[in-house]
């Protein structure tokens, strides 16, 4: 029997499929569900219906390394000097200013203010923070719903009965 249910609208509930939806499975990795997804494509089945809805979902941080003076000034004058020779690029293109010159203004204008500004920020703030770090959101599980027309169809094809 196909499950059925509807969608709980309160913050950080399980997801679950609403009236319009049954679900086929759920899969702890988004490969197992892409594979379910394709096996229903290998057979003349509406791959557009089907949904892998990722619930679940936990913040992951992973620390990349020490934040230090060094690091900071050269990120900010990296990300300076690159606006900078964005705007040479557009003040050549909208003035009469030559290339070379502008391109060397921009360069050089962000590289200053760059490294002025992540000085700043990181002397502002290092006491606090001292790391560098890398957030994803990921999900625990993974579910796949389809109309519910389609459910009994989609676990037929699963179970190899309907080809």
């Amino acid at each position: 029997m196909l499950k059925r249910a509807r969608m709980s609208s309160e913050p950080g509930a399980p997801a679950q499929p609403s009236e319009e939806q049954v679900s086929l499975g759920s899969y702890t990795t988004y490969t197992q569900a892409q594979n379910v997804v394709d096996r229903l494509a290998d057979v003349p089945f509406e791959v557009e219906t089907p949904q892998i809805v990722g619930s679940d979902l936990r913040l992951q941080v992973h620390v990349v390394g020490r934040l230090t003076w060094v690091r900071t000034l050269l990120a900010g004058i990296a990300g300076g000097a690159w606006f900078g020779i964005l705007v040479g690029l557009l003040l050549t293109l909208l003035s009469t200013t030559t290339f070379l010159p502008a391109m060397a203004w921009g360069f050089t204008c962000g590289a200053v203010f760059g490294g002025a500004f992540a000085a700043a920020g990181f002397g502002l703030t290092r006491k606090r923070r001292g790391f560098i770090s890398v957030s994803t959101t990921a999900p625990s599980r993974f579910d796949i719903l389809v109309a519910p027309m389609d459910g009994e169809r989609a676990r037929d094809v699963l179970a190899g009965k309907g080809q």
